[in-house]
């Protein structure tokens, strides 16, 4: 999940990929790209304002400033835009999406070193490597496959990553990591998520026993997006819905094309 030194600690943090949707289903890049910029300065400002369990990830921390900006709800995204997570289109637009985030995040740390701080203690020794390391995340950017990629969120990966080699190659980089794909396993529930982190849905239908007792049944609320979104009708997406209420399933679902069932995969069967 995170390779980083011993000793060393990150806060985190991740955004729910849902919330920058538009109406129409697009990805709203610009806001994406801010709440990127926006929630890195403020985990940057925690660093110097958290606890540490002791001395030395205290001093390595401060030291090195790593962070842990994320992501939550990649497969629901994925599914309401009739994506199987396990394609080649899902797969392009993932990484599209997680090269903006990173992007925008290591760019965001060079403008803080620019504008207020210098970078971390740790940068000189290590700039050669570290401005070796960002080029080759710019470099892995022209193998994501562009054909299955909108145009806005495909040019703002690039200018994202542009942005970031040329001011941290001027004043450097203010945190040592900035992203992590953390599996925002309870906060995912905060945030109203189907899915978290950058996993599929485990099943469609999913029981939580609760620790006062009792069980908790919680259905993908993404599905009739997704079935609307592939054409359905929607007294075809209601009685598709209905099989999934009655069966937990929705294989078998009535006026279901076969074609269509790997939009829905998921980590494991409910039945």
């Amino acid at each position: 999940e995170y390779m980083f030194l011993d000793d060393s600690a990150c806060n985190l943090a991740s955004l729910n990929l849902r919330r920058f949707q538009r109406e129409d289903g697009e990805f709203e890049v610009e806001a994406f790209r801010r709440g990127v910029q926006t929630t890195s300065t403020a985990m940057e400002i925690i660093v110097d304002n958290s606890h540490y369990p002791s001395e030395k990830i205290a001093a390595n921390s401060y030291a090195l400033r790593p962070l842990g900006l994320g992501f939550a709800n990649l497969g629901a995204l994925l599914m309401s835009r009739s994506l199987p997570y396990d394609s080649e289109a899902g797969r392009a637009y993932s990484a599209a999406i997680t090269a903006v985030m990173c992007g925008e995040a290591y760019k965001q740390s060079a403008k803080i070193s620019m504008d207020a701080t210098g970078p971390f203690k740790g940068y000189a020794a290590n700039e050669e490597p570290f401005i070796r390391v960002m080029r080759k995340h710019r470099n892995a950017v022209e193998r994501i496959d562009s054909a299955y990629v909108p145009y806005d969120l495909m040019q703002a990966a690039k200018e994202s990553w542009d942005g970031a080699i040329e001011i941290g190659q001027k004043y450097g980089f203010r945190n040592g990591q900035a992203t992590v794909l953390a599996p925002t396993g309870t906060i995912a529930f905060l945030m109203d998520c189907d899915t978290t982190g950058v996993e599929p849905d485990i099943a469609i239908v999913k029981y939580k026993r609760l620790v006062g007792g009792g069980v908790l049944k919680i259905v993908n609320q993404t599905i009739p997006e997704a079935l609307s979104k592939l054409g359905y009708s929607d007294k075809q997406v209601e009685d598709i819905v209905g099989h999934i209420d009655a069966r937990d399933t929705i294989e078998g679902a009535p006026h279901l094309k076969d074609e269509h069932l790997a939009v829905f995969d998921c980590a494991f069967r409910s039945t």
